[in-house]
């Protein structure tokens, strides 16, 4: 069963799409989009995760909500994974969006568990 858009239940969902687009254009807006690990690592996991976001929005599955939340924990390894945490911006909007990512996530399915459809 889904969870109502209008009951602000799904908000993480629209949260974590937003937090996907800014990843996606976070190597121009903040300047590492010719460092080829980092910009590629954003547009990648920015793309997955919007594609995730967006099919969560429709309709919820918590394969969806696992996914993004383990796409958020890469986001805070990758730096040191595909060494470019010498770039100080690039680490850090990886690490802070993936935080986010994944904090919003693990709400989302803490939030989808205590639901009443979890008592049926």
């Amino acid at each position: 069963m889904a969870y109502n858009l209008m009951e602000g239940k799904r908000g993480q969902d629209m949260a974590n799409l937003v937090l996907a687009v800014c990843l996606l254009v976070s190597p121009w807006v903040i300047g590492f989009a010719t460092e080829t690990a980092p910009a590629w690592n954003a547009w990648v996991v920015g793309a997955a995760l919007a594609v995730l976001a967006a099919a969560t929005l429709s309709e919820f599955a918590e394969w969806e909500e696992r996914a993004n939340m383990a796409l958020g924990f890469w986001l805070v390894i990758s730096p040191w994974v595909l060494a470019f945490s010498a770039n100080v911006n690039a680490m850090r909007t990886h690490v802070v969006i993936g935080i986010l990512v994944a904090v919003l996530s693990a709400w989302a399915l803490w939030a989808y568990r205590r639901g009443p459809h979890a008592h049926a």
